[in-house]
């Protein structure tokens, strides 16, 4: 078997949160996977700048995963964020929790939109491109702080509303890509496979550790019904990461098609059958989630995947967008956060051990 197909599940509390994620690094093999003399680049999660639980890097995922670095020696860490046209990670990086463990732990933090931070420059992949270069004919631009770094991905176990799943793969989206991402929303599957391509030439190692204490369902990335999973995964194959979370979710990870192209394409495997799961025993897991639809993602999929989706140029790729980014900002911040999120989000912190761990950050 590929060792690199080897996926950690462990089931944890917030009294060993911690240990369990230095532990989950040295069995997924942490040390073997990134290069000890290249700087590690932290790329967490924010999808939402405002706290809700399941949707963004948490806490002790993050510091659990600098302790598990740390442990292997890995020590020269640098945290890269990224914002988007709905998102603010200066906000986020606050109201999350993760600022005062960036500092904490004497971590610089560098902002991809930020010009005085990182640099943007045009990238010739070695790889056949299955759309990026299409969708970026002038060339595809990536921060240049990106090459000769490992990467450890961030993300949370949450349903996606254009990918059925999200995880380690679309957690490069944001850090590689510029705020013209969304150009590419009817093709992101293949996108998706184009990034890994990407970042395993120009990083010396790839690695994810994904927080499922509490996991999200729904509409996500955002407006999502929490639930209490109590597990983290880790691993050094984006794919398998990518379709073991998708197989407790309850979805058939090659029926996705952005973890089946990339499994064709032999970036990872994307096959549970064929992964190594070291940890629990997930043969019977189906947390039976499901994705549907937002008022704004509804919008989205009429512009994105209808027969209405040849006045994308007009729409997305002029300032028109602007009044699809006001739509989504005003509906997400101030009103579904509002009516629904905040009444989530304080049932989360008063009812559970994770939200009452959060508090104590």
């Amino acid at each position: 078997m590929n060792n690199k197909s080897k996926v950690v599940v462990l089931k944890t509390s917030p009294a060993s949160i911690l240990d369990d994620y230095v532990r989950a690094g040295e069995l997924a093999g942490l040390k073997d996977f990134l290069n000890a003399d290249s700087e590690t680049i932290l790329k967490d999660n924010i999808s939402w700048h405002l706290p809700f639980p399941g949707a963004n890097t948490v806490p002790w995922q993050l510091e659990g995963a600098i302790k598990s670095l740390q442990n292997t020696g890995l020590n020269k860490l640098v945290a890269v964020h990224n914002d988007t046209v709905v998102t603010n990670p200066y906000v986020g990086g606050k109201l999350l929790k993760l600022k005062p463990i960036y500092e904490r732990y004497d971590i610089p933090e560098r902002y991809n939109n930020d010009p005085k931070d990182l640099k943007w420059s045009v990238y010739k992949p070695k790889a056949r491109m299955l759309v990026l270069d299409k969708m970026f004919p002038e060339g595809i631009s990536i921060p240049e702080f990106m090459h000769g770094r490992n990467i450890v991905h961030l993300p949370t176990v949450k349903t996606h509303i254009y990918t059925t799943t999200t995880g380690a793969m679309k957690n490069a989206f944001g850090g590689l890509l510029n705020t013209r991402r969304h150009y590419t929303h009817s093709v992101i599957h293949e996108t998706l496979v184009d990034l890994l391509h990407i970042q395993k030439e120009i990083h010396t190692g790839l690695f994810c550790f994904m927080d499922g204490t509490t996991a999200g369902s729904g509409p996500g990335p955002r407006t999502m019904t929490p639930y209490v999973k109590n597990i983290i995964l880790a691993s050094a194959d984006q794919v398998a990461i990518d379709a073991v979370a998708a197989k407790m979710m309850g979805f058939d990870p090659l029926t996705i098609k952005y973890i089946n192209l990339a499994n064709e394409a032999g970036l990872g495997c994307g096959n549970p059958r064929e992964i190594e799961i070291v940890g629990e025993d997930i043969g019977e897991v189906n947390f039976n989630f499901s994705v549907g639809d937002n008022l704004a993602s509804s919008v989205g999929d009429i512009f994105w995947f209808s027969p209405l989706k040849f006045l994308q140029k007009l729409l997305f790729h002029t300032p028109l967008v602007n009044i699809f980014i006001f739509g989504s900002a005003f509906y997400h911040d101030y009103l579904w956060y509002p009516v629904k999120g905040k009444k989530i989000l304080n049932s989360w912190l008063e009812n559970t051990h994770w939200g009452e761990l959060f508090q104590k950050y």
